[in-house]
């Protein structure tokens, strides 16, 4: 079999590995939108017919629907494009990088929009509907300025795998710290609203943050698939050898960035803090599906969607009546299977 034969044969079987992980996903998610402790799938089908087939619509049929309608499709709509967008992140980070241990998470990136977005909440006094485009302003800016720092810090010694991670760590406390310090100072409810981007949850869940989150996600993923190749290179090459491909690393560095930046910081803004998702999911992509970004950038999406969903199903139902925020099932979901895939693969280069 020719070299040709032989990377058809790796795209097809690729391709199917994106299609069945996909459909996988899909029945997933359609499982945890009819599957309830109090509306069952035949309830649900019977009620979401009901509801659009009729104008006017009273009884129990009318208030399953609206539960699915205006609660769980867009809290699953939701679960999915974060999980997506935090994972896709993570992927662009690594990539330019060359640290398969870098994430918006483990570099500041997420406690910096947190701390903004928090600011926002605690010294802003628009309305509701301004105040969530506020709040994004405020976590973006954040968060850019996290970046710049980390960038302009490891860059005096040489932008290391090792500089980036612990310049990034001591500001992930650093903003932590100032986090707190709102939260000391703040006024009651203001205070409750903070603690919640701490915890990380789907509960504000609504269709303007779905389609928000969707427009930014969508817009960052149509610039990245044409930056593929170009990760490609840069994921397995020095800056001397990208140059000689007519690609500068520091652009690419820097667009990369901000694209990753501009999506976690709008995920954020309506989620809180989320963990492990950008970190874990392109490690999972990777054992599956190999390092060709083509393949790698949709899959760790996949699986980072596949990720929050599950995690937001569990925390609604391990404690029921009580919902547990996705930021902590995630992470006690995330820890294990993170140590399990380094005892599994044993590479030091994780």
């Amino acid at each position: 079999m020719s070299i040709e034969e032989q990377y058809q044969y790796y795209q097809r079987k690729n391709k199917f590995k994106i299609i069945y992980i996909t459909l996988g996903i899909a029945i997933v998610s359609l499982l945890c939108l009819s599957w309830n402790a109090t509306i069952g799938p035949g309830e649900l089908s019977a009620a979401l017919l009901n509801y659009f087939s009729t104008q006017t619509v009273t009884g129990e049929n009318t208030a399953a629907a609206k539960v699915v309608l205006f609660l769980r499709l867009p809290r699953i709509c939701l679960a999915i494009l974060a999980g997506f967008g935090l994972a896709a992140a993570g992927l662009m980070m690594q990539s330019v990088t060359r640290n398969f241990l870098v994430s918006p998470f483990t570099l500041g990136v997420s406690s910096a929009a947190a701390f903004g977005a928090s600011l926002c909440i605690v010294f802003g006094n628009a309305t509701i509907f301004f105040n969530d485009f506020l709040i994004i302003g405020s976590a973006f800016i954040a968060a850019m300025l996290s970046m710049l720092i980390v960038f302009t810090v490891a860059k005096k010694v040489g932008i290391t795998a090792n500089s980036v991670i612990l310049v990034g760590i001591a500001l992930n406390y650093f903003f932590a710290a100032l986090t707190a310090s709102l939260q000391f100072f703040a006024q009651e409810n203001k205070l409750a609203a903070v603690v919640q981007w701490t915890f990380g949850t789907f509960n504000r869940a609504n269709w303007d943050a779905v389609i928000i989150i969707g427009a930014v996600t969508a817009f960052c993923s149509f610039f990245a698939i044409s930056l593929l190749s170009q990760w490609n290179a840069m994921a397995s090459s020095n800056d001397e050898l990208v140059r000689s491909l007519g690609i500068s690393p520091q652009k690419l560095r820097g667009l990369t960035m901000f694209l990753a930046v501009l999506i976690t910081a709008t995920i954020i803004s309506f989620t809180g803090v989320i963990g492990f998702v950008g970190l874990i999911a392109p490690h999972i992509a990777r054992l599956i599906i190999g390092n060709d970004h083509h393949f790698l950038f949709p899959l760790s999406g996949l699986i980072g969607s596949g990720l929050l969903v599950l995690s937001d199903t569990f925390g609604k139902f391990i404690l029921y009546p009580v919902n547990v925020p996705v930021g902590i099932v995630v992470s006690f979901l995330g820890v294990p299977v993170f140590i399990h895939l380094i005892l599994h693969t044993g590479k030091s280069d994780l």
